[in-house]
Parts: structure tokens; sequence; C-alpha cells
């Protein structure tokens, strides 16, 4: 008979080894003994599960019943058994669950009626029927849903920014999926970044200038805070404008410019910048706006005509400036409607939406209460305790809950400096003018 201390002793170290195992490599941890528990518990309990969180339906379906007889005359009761049709509660098909870095991921086939709506309307029920950070639902087609969940936030620590990506694409951070969030202006040309003060708006901009010092654009600045948040960073800016007087007059000339690419595709045949031969094709320019409700506050109406023209032309630029090399990252506190139409038609042309903790609930609505109420709930949620966590509208239609990473304004003038010779002459860009195509 063994020992029971030794027993107990061998137990312990045990635990203590798996204890270890799993805070010093949590990802090896979680693929050998983590997820085959996971799934063994989360196939057995579905039954359950689906039904407290209202995924069932009632089926008809032939079955056994029991129906007592009379009473036989020495006093035991005579059972009689019936094959009747009766009401069964059926559970939607589950695969079995696939490992994910951070959790797990399942297909669902949805029953007769039901939508992915309805699954998402029980996302929180299930992830705490799971005993998970959150679940997320998708759907990849009809008839079948895939519910992604994440074991922890995986936006607790981010990992230093990665090595700049390709053309016009830069990662800023992660998403709660545990993937990287990313930035891709060839996808998704003009953002609204949104974010009260603390909340991590400057630092997504810090980010996104990193990622773009080493690449082969221009950086155009609008600086309505006087010039504070981007003088540091003027040796890669090609221009800089710090009031509205400057930035009406570099407006027009990200207008005219846009006129002058417009003519080159025309006399090219072509749709956008793009389809231009690389010897042709203009410098992209990527345009930071900082402060944006500070070009249409109007103090007197001495000033309603400079925001009007200033409104119009930016609207202008994001309208047309995709197809020509000409994208918008404007970033404010507050963004409402009670700022005037110039706003409103502005928000329409932006599709990337980025909502971090804002202070007013207009800002949240004008940011993201067109896309998805389940998201505008969210950006109110956003704790003061986690600067530069936000909702993002992705470029595949959902929205989800990223961080970006943490760049210090040091890190930021740093690349700045270092990145200073590929920062085109703002002249060399308005008088490049590539060769016409037909005249040769």
């Amino acid at each position: 008979m063994p020992d029971p201390l030794a027993l107990l002793a061998v137990l312990a170290a045990a635990a203590a080894g798996l204890c270890a195992w799993r805070h010093w490599h949590h990802r090896s941890y979680w693929l050998i003994v983590g997820y085959p528990l996971t799934a063994l518990s989360v196939l057995s309990a579905w039954r359950k599960v689906a039904h407290g969180c209202g995924l069932t339906k009632k089926r008809q379906r032939f079955w056994f019943t029991t129906v007592p007889s009379l009473v036989a005359s020495t006093g035991v009761v005579r059972v009689k058994r019936k094959f009747q049709r009766i009401g069964v509660d059926t559970k939607p098909f589950m695969w079995p669950p696939l490992p994910t870095r951070y959790g797990w991921r399942v297909t669902l086939h949805t029953l007769e009626g039901q939508i992915p709506a309805d699954y998402a309307e029980a996302a929180e029920r299930l992830a705490h029927s799971w005993g998970v950070h959150a679940v997320r639902v998708t759907s990849p087609r009809p008839g079948r849903v895939v519910l992604a969940a994440t074991i922890r936030d995986p936006l607790i620590k981010i990992d230093p920014s990665p090595a700049p990506g390709d053309l016009l694409k830069v990662t800023v951070g992660r998403l709660e999926t545990g993937g990287p969030w990313t930035i891709d202006f060839r996808t998704v040309p003009h953002w609204l970044n949104a974010g009260a003060t603390q909340s991590g708006k400057s630092n997504l901009a810090n980010a996104l200038l990193i990622g773009l010092a080493p690449q082969p654009v221009a950086l155009v600045g609008f600086d309505l805070k006087g010039g504070v948040e981007f003088t540091p960073y003027a040796p890669r800016l090609s221009a800089l404008a710090t009031i509205r007087a400057e930035c009406g007059d570099l407006l027009n000339d990200l207008v005219a410019l846009m006129n002058d690419r417009m003519g080159v595709c025309r006399m090219a045949s072509a749709r956008n910048i793009w389809q231009l031969p690389p010897a042709m094709r203009p410098t992209p320019i990527v345009v930071l706006v900082d402060e944006l409700a500070e070009l249409y506050l109007m103090a007197d109406k001495s000033e309603k005509d400079e925001i009007a023209h200033t409104s119009t032309a930016l609207l202008r630029v994001a309208q047309l400036g995709r197809a020509f090399g000409i994208y918008l990252f404007c970033c404010g506190q507050r963004i409402g409607s009670d700022l005037g139409p110039g706003v409103t038609a502005l928000r329409a042309q932006c599709s990337g939406r980025i909502c971090h903790r804002v202070n007013d609930p207009e800002t949240a609505t004008m940011t993201l209460g067109d896309l998805d109420p389940a998201a505008l709930v969210s950006a109110r949620a956003i704790p003061a305790e986690t600067p530069g966590v936000a909702i993002v509208a992705s470029s595949d239609g959902q929205w989800y809950r990223a961080r970006s990473f943490c760049v210090t304004e040091q890190a930021a003038e740093h690349a700045a400096r270092t990145y200073a010779d590929l920062a085109p002459a703002w002249t060399d860009i308005m008088t490049a003018q590539p060769q016409d195509t037909h005249a040769s």
C-alpha cells in the first residue's frame, strides 16, 4: 500500500509543475492540457448551455412514454408504455471546438428561424456559462455561426510595435481576438478617430506616424492646438498648418493637387494613381488632422465664410482624394452634429471609425452610432484605467475592441528625425508633374 504522505507529495509536485507550466509557457499548456479538457466540457454541457441561453427549439419527436394504468388488485400500479409524439428541446448542432491563441472557436448549425443576431444577443450569457472573457459571433455563410471565445483579455498586455508593413499599411495595435490591428489606407482610405483627453488618441497617432515614417509617403499635418502636437514631428512632415487660415491655404493646395492628378489619370486612361505606371505615379499623401472641431467652431459671424470654405475643401478631399492618393486621418475630442452639417458630411466619407473613451454620448453616437448599437454600448463602457482601448470598425464589416501599442512622444520624435530625408518638400510635390503619356 503506497504511503499517503508520499502520494500527497507527488500530487502537490504535479500541481505545482502544472501551475508553473501554465504561467511560464501558457501557449503550450493550453494546447496540450487546457484545450482538450475545455473541448470535452463544452461538448458535454452544450445541451444545458443552449437551453439556458434560449438557443433551443421545440420539435415534435416520436417517443416512448409511460402512462400509469389501473391499480391491480394486489395494489401494484401497472405502467403501460405508449409510443406518441411529444415536444423535445433540440439544440443547435455543434462541431468540435478548435483551439486559438487566446481561446477556442466552434461552428454551429443554426436551427430553423434562427439568425446570427440571436446568437449575438446571447453572447454575454454564453461567456458567463462557459466562464470565458468574451464570446464573439460571426457568420461565414447562411446557416452557420462561428462562436469565438477568448479565455483572457488579450488587451491587458500589448507587445512592442512590430516592424513597418506594406505601403500605406501600419499595424498600430492588437484586436480583442488576438489578431493585429492594422490601418490600411489602400483598403479604408479615410479614418475618424475620436477620444477624450488621456484616452489614447494621441498615442494612436504616434503609432501611425512611426509606421508611416519609413515609407515613401508624404505626411501633412493640421494641428489646431497651436502646433504643440505635430511640431516635434516637423522633420518628417512635408507641410504643417497650425491656424485655421493656414489650414485653408493648405487645403486649397490639396484640392489643386487633386485636380492635377485627376487630369494625369484622365490622360493615361487610369481610374486612380495606382493604375499609372510606376514612373508616373505621384507620391501618396496622408493628411493628419488634430482637433477637428477647431476647423468648424465659430466665434462670430465674421468667421462664417472662412469656416464654410475650409469645410467644403476638406469634404472635397474626402470625397475625391482616395483615387488620387490623398488619405485622411482626422482626430478630435468632441465630434458632434452641433458643429454643423460639414462634420456630418465628412463623417459619412470616413468609413474607418475609431472611438476611444469619450466624455459625452453624442461623440460616441457620431462616431459609431450608424454602425452597430452594440458597438456604441461597448464604447461607452471603456474605463479610464485602460488608455489606448478603443472600438474599431474593421474592413471586414465587423467591430472590435482594440488597443494601440504604447508609443511615447520621444519614440515618435526619434522616428521623425531618423526618416527626415524621406520627407518630400511641399513645393516639390506641388510642382512635380508627370509627363503626358499621349505626347510620347
